[in-house]
């Protein structure tokens, strides 16, 4: 680059965390001509990238960009702006140039062909090592020494370094065993840099006790013992959207020992955690037979059932067993289930009390962390310049579906071009203060 070729001497530069933000910041610095060192605390990079692609890499998403990015509620401004540098078809440009191939699935979402995460964590790294990446593992960033330095601590013992500058890409506080474990939370914090509480995404809820719940329990001793674990299929969830409207969906998810979690519940997820956070609660509604109008489910639940039991009644009419079955005794009055008017409708509109979202450190991503409003356009840090951030260590949010891949890969390259634009304005400042380029060769 014209810049970078142009600066007095090559600027060293740290990438902190070795997730998909990280590596992607380290990506476009090194294309840049840079040197750049990325430190990671595990011994590996990519780890929580991995176990996400276990049951098949889902990249990004083939809707359309307005509805792409509308999926990240509050912060979509922001956001735009980052996909504006990578969007979902720039990802899969991005991965084909590594040598893997993507395709579209039934519900839009993009996944390399294999299906698997690892082949292209391969491929990514070996771009990385052949374009001077030099990255160092088991590397703790431990904050700043009284002199600016960057410190880490390693196996070997305290290691410092004096980067030009530097991009925090630590993650958030989801999967702490897999390196994401918010340490960095006070370190920022103690330097004046406005952080949003971190809150889980994407997550599983605690059930309020059901009506014939055990004592201590979310559900009677009878469904916890039987059902946990298993799935409610082909239903849909409706919830109020906190706007005066209503979210609903079709999917499916699962009973826990305590509540319920899956991709349905996720997709609700921040709607259902916000009005706990209002109210001290949250309600949703279960359509257990989604596909079979209100008057269909009437008529059949009307229909004399002779000497048949009220289970087999409703299993041979509308094909309602298992789970689904168990839940309408679970939570319906006994005047309910024996009212067919009354049943027919809860049977459209099961309802279920939420009382918390299960902890961060199970969900499968993190609302909160680092405010937008502390970050300028390039994601540098208004309090530390020559910082920058990037990932999921941001305050924003988005569901499953490759809307947070896409997201923080995009984060990567605009925190990577502020580090461009940043090294270049210093550069415009007089010869009395040069940028201070230290030898990472300790590290």
């Amino acid at each position: 680059m014209q810049g970078a070729q142009n600066m007095r001497q090559t600027p060293h530069i740290a990438v902190v965390g070795g997730g998909p933000a990280g590596l992607m910041a380290a990506e476009r610095l090194a294309g840049a001509g840079l040197s750049v060192d990325l430190y990671d605390a595990m011994p590996s990079v990519g780890r929580k990238f991995l176990l996400a692609g276990k049951g098949g890499l889902n990249l990004t998403h083939s809707e359309d960009a307005a509805r792409f990015v509308a999926r990240y509620a509050a912060q979509q401004g922001a956001v735009a702006g980052w996909l504006a540098r990578l969007d979902a078809q720039g990802v899969r440009a991005w991965a084909a140039g590594l040598g893997v191939a993507t395709f579209v699935g039934t519900s839009g979402r993009v996944f390399p062909t294999d299906m698997k995460a690892a082949p292209l964590l391969r491929a990514w790294l070996h771009r990385l090592r052949a374009a001077g990446v030099r990255l160092h593992m088991r590397h703790r960033w431990t904050g700043w020494t009284a002199d600016g330095d960057l410190q880490f601590e390693t196996p070997a013992g305290a290691v410092q370094t004096h980067p030009a500058a530097t991009v925090l890409a630590l993650g958030g506080a989801s999967w702490p065993r897999l390196g994401s474990d918010a340490a960095w939370l006070p370190l920022l914090a103690a330097r004046q840099v406005a952080i949003a509480p971190l809150a889980p995404a994407n997550c599983g809820f605690d059930l309020r006790p059901t009506p014939r719940a055990a004592a201590g329990g979310a559900w009677s001793a009878h469904f916890a013992e039987r059902f946990a674990g298993q799935p409610f299929k082909s239903v849909a969830l409706r919830c109020a959207d906190g706007q005066g409207g209503w979210f609903a969906r079709k999917g499916e998810f699962v009973a826990t020992a305590t509540g319920i979690e899956g991709s349905l519940v996720y997709a609700a997820s921040r709607l259902l955690r916000e009005e706990i956070a209002r109210t001290g609660q949250a309600r949703l509604w279960l359509d257990l037979l989604p596909d079979r109008t209100p008057e269909q489910v009437l008529a059949a639940c009307r229909h004399p059932r002779g000497a048949r039991s009220l289970s087999s009644h409703l299993k041979s009419r509308l094909g309602l067993e298992g789970i689904k079955l168990a839940l309408l005794h679970e939570v319906l009055p006994p005047e309910t289930l024996h009212d067919p008017a009354a049943l027919a409708q809860a049977i459209k509109a099961v309802p279920l009390q939420l009382a918390a979202p299960r902890p961060v450190a199970e969900a499968i991503s993190t609302a909160g962390g680092v405010a937008l409003q502390a970050l300028d356009a390039g994601l540098m840090l208004k309090a530390l310049p020559g910082v920058f951030c990037a990932g999921e260590m941001l305050d924003w949010e988005a569901p499953t579906g490759g809307y947070l891949l896409t997201a923080c890969l995009a984060s990567g390259v605009v925190a990577a071009e502020g580090v461009l634009a940043h090294l270049r304005e210093a550069q415009r400042e007089p010869a009395g203060a040069p940028m201070r380029s230290a030898d990472p060769g300790d590290a």
